[in-house]
């Protein structure tokens, strides 16, 4: 994993190998692989199905884009704005910052579970990651103190972050295949159904829902498009390690998806609590069991590090964007750190108001679900118009430097967009049907929360923009504009 000095002979240029790494692991998590283990071989087509029409076209749109408005502020809001106006393009900054928010329980149950299962007895153990006053209070406790540790700047969230990722992601994931391939090759009794096929039965709709959740999978390749610039020739090598790590990442979900089945039975398998359970289950077949604990504390660390990548990420956008006028100076202000203070506060709030309904959900893995269902339709919204808006530029900016281009002419353009568009389409419309393997309560609070989620987040920004004044620009704020406003 190295970094080279560029032509200045100052500048230090990333080789592809470790970007391919820097893609491994922002995308890679392991709290989502209980989620597919129950498709059994045809997991398989889904991870593959989803590369193709998500993961790569997400990953090459977001780097024309980014390389195109390396120099000016804002990301997807630049990018979302150029092709359709400030409006749309603070509703896709908007989004991606909600989503985020909305994200943090459902990643934290997992950190939950993980603290649950640091016991020594099992059957306590997983009564203990049931509970979901215990639940509620770890998801508040892990959150808030990631939340402190944000303000603090983003020396301890770099160092947290680095470690966290690889003792809490990189190492359990391949722990977690190496313990599958020697389980099975030494002759360990298979428990996945392996009579269902690679190709699933794409006609029962509501065995797709739960599928249609691996498009977040691979969600947050578009911020890998920063790095664009930061690569020798990257016209050249910024596609290879882009493949290099797709490659890696589709094989780490599908092989660390098998290594789950084979050592527990599809009818048993529990969304929030079944990766320890498959690693305890390896660990008493080889008689480990004290690793047990072990990797649930780096599986904790792992949750903690994730959470303040994203805590510092999307709120410094938006934060950005704000400054410029499109947020009250409320939520511009800083701590002495230079934090985004009122903005973490106000998300730590949201996050500790959706926490709090568990107590209107069945269980746990309800509550985990209907929240992960509801976070992916509002991604998805954005990749939409991520899309659409790259398409857009090539007719409405066609003069504009492209240092990275996808293609000579707009066919290979429109081939990407088009396709990663119709992907996110297709999820957005799955995943407003109840999963009929996992048990969500009432239907009319499954499909109320679900659109009204939507409506009142998507309203919102609308709503901000209207009574934008000009009052709100911080006149320190640097933000370039636009480029129709450039040319009058």
């Amino acid at each position: 994993m190295e970094a080279r000095k560029g032509n200045g002979g100052n500048a230090f240029k990333l080789s592809v190998t470790t970007l391919a790494i820097m893609n491994i692991t922002a995308v890679v998590s392991l709290r989502g692989l209980p989620s597919e283990a129950i498709y059994g071989p045809s997991s398989a087509f889904y991870y593959l199905f989803a590369a193709i029409v998500f993961l790569i076209p997400t990953a090459m749109v977001a780097a024309e884009l980014a390389a195109m408005f390396s120099d000016k502020q804002g990301g997807v809001f630049r990018w979302v704005g150029e092709a359709f106006g400030p409006r749309t393009g603070f509703l896709a900054i908007w989004l991606q910052w909600i989503e985020s928010t909305i994200w943090y329980p459902t990643v934290l149950t997992f950190g939950a579970v993980s603290f649950a299962f640091i016991g020594l007895n099992d059957a306590s153990d997983a009564a203990l990651a049931s509970n979901r006053i215990f639940t509620l209070v770890t998801v508040l406790a892990i959150y808030w103190a990631a939340t402190f540790i944000a303000l603090k700047g983003l020396g301890w969230v770099g160092k947290i972050s680095k470690w966290g990722g690889l003792i809490g992601t990189i190492i359990p994931a391949g722990l977690l295949i190496i313990l599958g391939i020697i389980y099975i090759a030494s002759g360990g009794h298979n428990h996945m159904d392996m009579s269902q096929g690679f190709f699933p039965d794409l006609t029962k709709f509501d065995n797709l829902v739960l599928a249609s959740s691996i498009f977040l999978f691979y969600a947050g390749m578009e911020m890998m498009g920063i790095h664009v610039m930061d690569v020798d020739n990257p016209s050249r090598n910024y596609p290879k390690a882009i493949i290099i790590g797709s490659l890696a990442t589709v094989c780490i979900f599908i092989l660390g998806t098998f290594a789950l089945g084979f050592i527990i039975p599809a009818k048993d398998i529990n969304l929030t609590q079944s990766l320890l359970i498959g690693f305890d289950n390896y660990f008493r077949h080889f008689h480990v069991s004290w690793a047990g604990p072990v990797i649930a504390v780096a599986l904790m660390l792992g949750v903690l590090a994730s959470v303040l990548t994203w805590v510092a990420g999307p709120s410094k956008g938006i934060f950005t964007v704000g400054k410029a006028g499109y947020l009250p100076p409320f939520f511009q202000k800083t701590n002495k750190a230079g934090v985004q203070r009122n903005i973490l506060l106000v998300q730590g709030g949201i996050v500790t108001l959706l926490s709090l309904l568990f107590v209107v959900m069945p269980s746990v893995q309800s509550f985990y679900q209907i929240l992960s269902q509801l976070t992916i339709l509002l991604y998805l919204i954005m990749y939409m118009l991520m899309f659409a808006a790259a398409i857009v530029l090539r007719y409405k900016m066609k003069s504009a430097e492209r240092p990275f281009r996808l293609g000579k002419g707009n066919a290979l353009m429109w081939i990407l967009g088009a396709t990663g568009f119709g992907g996110s389409l297709l999820a957005f419309a799955l995943s407003f049907i109840p999963p009929g393997q996992i048990e969500t309560g009432s239907k009319t609070v499954w499909f109320s929360v679900l659109i009204a989620g939507c409506v009142i987040v998507v309203v919102i920004p609308y709503l901000i923009y209207a009574m934008k004044k000009p009052s709100w620009r911080d006149k320190t704020s640097e933000f370039a504009p636009f480029h129709w406003e450039s040319e009058k």
